[in-house]
């Protein structure tokens, strides 16, 4: 009998595999949208085509981020060989800004109650003023270019312009994806435009979203059956008893996570620079040098995929090259202070972006001014110090220290001094152990003359 039933389970068990419905991957997107989200989305698509996923979920709950990785989630969405829904989870969560767009830009666009997504105006990039910086005020509202009466200053012209460039780009990148996915169109240019924002509820009603599930269970069970339009084929999904599976970031995302974080990437170039600057000053160390050499590359690589302000990069290893001149340079603090201050200018100015998350704490930054003015200040100290003590060492200590001869001699012999054997040169004979000072320095030769009170010996 057991026999009978291990070769029946041999014989239909390629059955029940091939009725089995094709397994479910679920991504967790948490926190602001970075190079390190588009990482993980990229390699969870990846993975799930690999694994024959019919059902791409991702989950989020995100402030939004940057609009570069945003676009490059967006267009691994766009290019997935599975259907994505994109699924605002669990209640309290919400899609705000770029979580928006990559709704818009899923084939299942899902909300939990308690949730809400919107807010999707662009952030203005660069530091400048604007009305649509905030995304507080409608298209059109603020200054009036017509007359000229109140134009402001051409600077903010040209921000304001600057302003309605990102904001007109973004309201036709989302009102594309409307169109595509067939959602209320309307709705999202406002949400560009006018940073609204709607409840779950209030996305199903204007249809910006197509359910409203609890959880990622209830989500397939809505979905079951529904059927898209993949790569010109048509999928159905088959998800009421389908596995769900969750993708869980590899040590390579995490690693990315960490260092592209600002304050991370800030803190690893500082440390760099400064080991580097501490190999210099002792010659030989090797360990300073090569973990600042790490520290500064790793950082180099977070920035390159981060919105850098190089100007900002710029002014901080200025800074820091003004602080360590002073230590070699009399130039009485102006190089010191004049260090410290492009330091911090530059570090404020470093992240080229007021996106939340993505901004270097200013307490982070007076924390690092501060240790290095202390530095500063203790090594200036140390100099001083320094200057006022006597010489120990050189041609400067051996003129006046006193020696005794070591031999009979009427013009040049041998004394020794500093527990050293000097040839020694003098206008008088000089007797063995006699006392003498030295003069002068001629090359190796030094130039003696007796001590006071041995002279009349």
């Amino acid at each position: 009998m057991r026999r009978f039933t291990i070769l029946l389970m041999a014989v239909f068990w390629p059955v029940w595999l091939a009725a089995a419905p094709a397994p479910v991957l679920v991504l967790a997107i948490n926190g602001a949208i970075g190079p390190a989200t588009a990482d993980y989305v990229h390699r969870g698509i990846e993975h799930a085509r690999a694994q024959g996923a019919q059902l791409l979920v991702l989950q989020m709950d995100t402030p939004g981020g940057l609009d570069t990785s945003m676009r490059a989630i967006i267009k691994d969405i766009l290019a997935a060989p599975m259907p994505v829904a994109a699924f605002v989870a669990p209640g309290g969560a919400r899609a705000a800004s770029a979580g928006t767009y990559i709704l818009y830009a899923s084939h299942v666009a899902a909300m939990a109650p308690a949730t809400n997504l919107g807010a999707a105006t662009p952030v203005q990039i660069g530091g400048g003023s604007g009305g649509g910086a905030s995304g507080g005020g409608k298209e059109g509202e603020g200054k009036d270019g017509g007359d000229g009466k109140a134009g402001g200053k051409a600077g903010e012209l040209s921000s304001d312009a600057m302003t309605r460039k990102h904001v007109h780009d973004a309201a036709a990148y989302i009102r594309g994806l409307a169109q595509m996915r067939g959602r209320n169109v309307e709705w999202a240019e406002r949400a560009v435009r006018e940073a609204v924002s709607l409840s779950s509820a209030e996305a199903l009603e204007l249809k910006v979203i197509d359910l409203v599930a609890a959880d990622v269970p209830q989500l397939l069970q809505r979905l079951d059956g529904r059927k898209f339009g993949i790569a010109g084929t048509e999928r159905v999904l088959d998800t009421a008893g389908a596995v769900v599976t969750a993708f869980e970031p590899d040590w390579r995302n995490r690693f990315l996570s960490v260092i592209t974080d600002p304050s991370i990437a800030y803190i690893l170039v500082l440390l760099g620079i400064y080991a580097i600057v501490f190999e210099f000053y002792n010659p030989g160390m090797v360990l300073p040098g090569v973990v600042g050499a790490i520290c500064v590359l790793i950082a180099l690589y977070a920035f390159q995929m981060l919105p850098v302000n190089y100007a900002g990069l710029a002014l901080i290893l200025l800074g820091i090259g003004f602080m360590v001149g002073e230590a070699f340079f009399p130039a009485y603090g102006s190089l010191g202070i004049g260090g410290v201050i492009a330091f911090v200018v530059g570090s404020v100015i470093l992240i080229d972006t007021d996106i939340p998350g993505y901004g270097i704490p200013f307490a982070l930054i007076g924390g690092f001014a501060a240790a290095s003015a202390a530095f500063l200040m203790l090594m200036i100290g140390v100099a001083l110090k320094a200057r006022r003590r006597p010489v120990v060492s050189g041609r400067e200590e051996l003129i006046g220290s006193a020696g005794e001869v070591l031999e009979d001699f009427e013009q040049e012999g041998w004394a020794r001094v500093h527990s050293e054997t000097w040839r020694v040169r003098a206008a008088m004979p000089l007797k063995a152990g006699q006392r003498v000072r030295i003069a002068a320095m001629d090359g190796l030769v030094l130039d003696v003359v007796p001590e006071p009170d041995q002279g009349d010996r």
